[in-house]
């Protein structure tokens, strides 16, 4: 009885941590679509775009929970938990499509950069890197217990550092004047999801 209460109650936490990291990150995805197209900034529809990833990652770790919950059957001797392998290779080709639109972006950008009001840009960053550290933290405790949640884990993190290069834009174009480090950043960004698409494949396999 206990062997059957058990991964149920475990899964249930698992839940309830995703979920949370969902609202959250979900939640920002929206003001920060909404921010980058009111302050101009690339950077943070760029940084938007790849939290995009992270809610979507979330989402599939949700789904991957609920399946996995069914038990095997003679088609599918590993059961269902072979969907979150399956669920993660999505993710990493998701990871992919979003650089190459945030690379094109960038470029379409740096040919002529527009005005950017960076003090909007800074506040909005700040609160991103706040959300994906909230994030971050929620999912800690779970990352190295399945696969899904440590793939989800990873993407909040590397959201967190495209959030630390918003920052630091916001800055350098609030002191310096230099807009052109909007679509810089962007670019940066674009080529890390790109970087970060083969590193989240290798949990996939």
């Amino acid at each position: 009885m206990g062997k059957i209460v058990f991964p149920d109650v475990k899964k249930s936490s698992k839940e309830r941590l995703l979920w949370s990291a969902l609202l959250l990150t979900g939640g920002f995805l929206i003001a920060e679509v909404v921010g980058g197209i009111i302050t101009g900034s690339l950077a943070l529809i760029s940084d938007a775009a790849h939290m995009l990833t992270d809610v979507t990652a979330l989402i599939i770790a949700l789904i991957a929970i609920r399946i996995s919950k069914r038990p095997a059957d003679e088609r599918r001797t590993f059961g269902y938990y072979r969907f979150e392998i399956l669920a993660a290779a999505f993710n990493a080709a998701l990871l992919f499509v979003v650089a190459l639109y945030i690379l094109f972006e960038a470029y379409q950008r740096l040919k002529q950069p527009p005005e950017i009001y960076s003090l909007g840009m800074l506040i909005i960053a700040s609160m991103g890197l706040v959300v994906n550290l909230a994030s971050m933290s929620l999912l800690s405790s779970e990352k190295d217990k399945s696969l899904n949640i440590k793939s989800a884990y990873l993407e909040v993190w590397s959201d967190m550092l495209g959030s630390l290069g918003v920052i630091a834009a916001a800055l350098i174009i609030r002191f310096w004047g230099w807009s052109w480090v909007d679509s810089a950043v962007a670019v940066v960004i674009g080529l890390w999801v790109g970087v970060a698409t083969p590193f989240v494949s290798k949990f996939t396999v």
